[in-house]
């Protein structure tokens, strides 16, 4: 994908991901001045600051697969992504508006505005974190040679960081004395004005540039689906759900003339069992890279959400809770603005991993990169829980970014080509069983290799795949006696929006682990510097976990 006019595709294709996370980060970070002024006490606000990724937990395993085998004629992933922006657009009203809607709606009263708020606040959060899924399922329907997407999801998360850059910048900014602020009523008004424009024109930049391939043309069968149309049939042991439920979706699915929504409403709904049975039942390498992306955004996680307040009161020595004005309230917002800065040169150097990393990989292979993301972040972090120099520990912060640019890029270009070569990574599992007497007993399951696999077609040719295809009601019809072995349920008929999903829960996930049970570890170490001590020590069990990830298919020899 040589050429600076491809690269520039690029840039605009991943606007939508640098405005999601402009919005997010400018966005999250300028919510919790609002909810304390809205009278919301310190200890609900983080549990409001969590319904986000609590409801991406939950949901975001379904609109990853559904955006699988979504049949819209506007693409697969693009009606996902516009009703989530959607939800992000109307999430950017609600916020600085909140007083207003209480108002106008005659339900005045501190108690529906901070409801509004507490709506707006998980909307933003729950839709702009969920939004990255089919957006970057979108990358990998676009470049799926291996070269091409290393490019791609490097530039994604350059993109991101610069995002990150932007977002923790523009809430620092003083928007009050502008003549916008004056005529839209205030400083959060201007500011969240600003981020709906940023974020409308991407949403209409990544929009325009990117053409799906069609869903007539494509089919399923490239995105190795759980349900994959054949010439007029499906088949219900390779989708792993009852036939009558795949003729179901089949039928519904021909309903798309109603337009992109009832698309994406009626393939939810049909897909909900089969979509969480197959979440549950995940590749092996797929669970090993899940594992150790997981324990390092916990650490990753845990560094950034608290290493403001560990500056503020660990380095600084100032008291949140003093009064305002005395020296040690002084002291905690200089440290809270030093920390800040440390985070935004973390962005700053994570954009510049980025933008190196396709070389990186190339020179030293996804392996070395890494494990020695995650080494160098387990060393930075050891380093600012053992010093007192505001200076070091900032510039240890930002070498943090490295760590930040990888967990962005290479997960997802490992998903690309484990589902690329599915044969050789995600073989089938066969559950055997034995029908005696009318009674089924199961066996345990064994994998098959593609040459097994192979050899066991050319043996069973009255039956394609060694499947008994299913009627409406369910029985069985095969053409063999009913001493029939086989039941499937094939891992490579994985989607990559269902594993890109999964990856992006362990993301929520580690953002939830921090804000229940850090502050407990806090209480109980009697200091600050649990914050980073913990993030060592996931950093730590992150690096073992990610010597053990399948790179490439000498791995999986081990």
């Amino acid at each position: 994908m040589p050429g600076w006019r491809s690269q520039w595709r690029l840039v605009l294709l991943n606007s939508l991901a640098c405005g999601l996370e402009i919005c997010v980060a400018a966005g999250i970070t300028y919510v919790p001045p609002l909810l304390l002024e809205a009278g919301v006490e310190e200890r609900y606000m983080t549990m409001v600051l969590g319904i986000g990724p609590v409801l991406g937990l939950l949901f975001i395993p379904l609109i990853g697969s559904a955006s699988d085998h979504c049949h819209s004629s506007y693409g697969r992933r693009r009606p996902f992504i516009w009703l989530l922006s959607f939800g992000v657009l109307l999430a950017l009203f609600i916020i600085p508006h909140a007083d207003i809607l209480a108002a106008r709606l005659a339900l005045g009263g501190r108690t529906f505005q901070v409801g509004f708020l507490i709506l707006g606040v998980g909307l933003l959060d729950f839709c702009g974190q969920v939004c990255f899924t089919p957006l970057e399922a979108l990358l990998s329907d676009l470049y799926r040679d291996e070269e091409d997407y290393n490019q791609a999801f490097a530039m994604f998360s350059c993109m991101v960081s610069l995002g990150g850059c932007v977002g923790y910048l523009l809430p620092a900014l003083d928007w009050s004395r502008g003549l916008l602020s004056a005529y839209l009523g205030g400083q959060a008004e201007c500011l969240f004005s600003l981020l709906t424009l940023i974020f409308i024109s991407s949403v209409l930049i990544t929009m325009k540039v990117s053409e799906e391939p069609s869903c007539a043309s494509s089919g399923l069968a490239g995105s190795g689906s759980l349900l994959e149309p054949g010439a007029g049939t499906i088949e219900a042991g390779r989708c792993g759900v009852p036939r009558s439920c795949c003729y179901l979706l089949k039928c519904k699915l021909r309903l798309l003339k109603s337009g992109p929504l009832l698309c994406l409403l009626r393939t939810c709904w049909s897909m909900t069992p089969a979509i969480y049975r197959s979440y549950c039942h995940v590749p092996r390498v797929m669970r090993q890279l899940c594992m150790a992306q997981l324990c390092s955004w916990i650490a990753v996680m845990s560094f950034m959400l608290f290493y403001t307040d560990f500056v503020g009161v660990g380095l600084y020595e100032g008291v949140p809770s003093a009064l305002p004005g005395s020296v040690s309230k002084q002291r905690y917002a200089e440290g809270i603005r030093m920390g800040s800065m440390g985070l935004f040169l973390q962005c700053a150097t994570s954009t510049f991993f980025s933008l190196v990393m396709s070389r990186l990989v190339r020179q030293f292979g996804s392996r070395w990169v890494y494990i020695s993301s995650m080494v160098s972040f387990t060393v930075s972090a050891l380093v600012i829980c053992l010093s007192k120099s505001v200076v070091l520990v900032t510039i240890m912060a930002s070498l943090t970014g490295y760590a930040y640019a990888t967990l962005q890029t290479l997960p997802y270009t490992l998903t690309c080509m484990y589902h690329k070569e599915k044969e050789v990574y995600m073989p089938k599992r066969k559950a055997q069983s034995a029908h005696k007497n009318g009674v089924t007993t199961k066996r345990d399951s064994v994998y098959l290799t593609a040459v097994e696999e192979e050899g066991r077609l050319n043996h069973n040719p009255g039956t394609p795949y060694g499947h008994a295809f299913l009627s409406q009601n369910g029985s069985s019809h095969s053409s063999g006696a009913a001493e029939q072995e086989e039941i499937e349920s094939g891992f490579e008929k994985r989607g990559v929006g269902l594993d890109f999903a999964i990856l992006d829960s362990t993301f929520l996930l580690s953002q939830v682990f921090p804000t229940l049970f850090m502050g407990m570890i806090v209480q109980f170490a009697q200091s600050v510097t649990a914050y980073i001590a913990c993030s060592v020590i996931f950093g730590a069990v992150a690096s073992y976990l990610a010597s053990r990830i399948i790179f490439d298919q000498k791995d999986l020899k081990n």
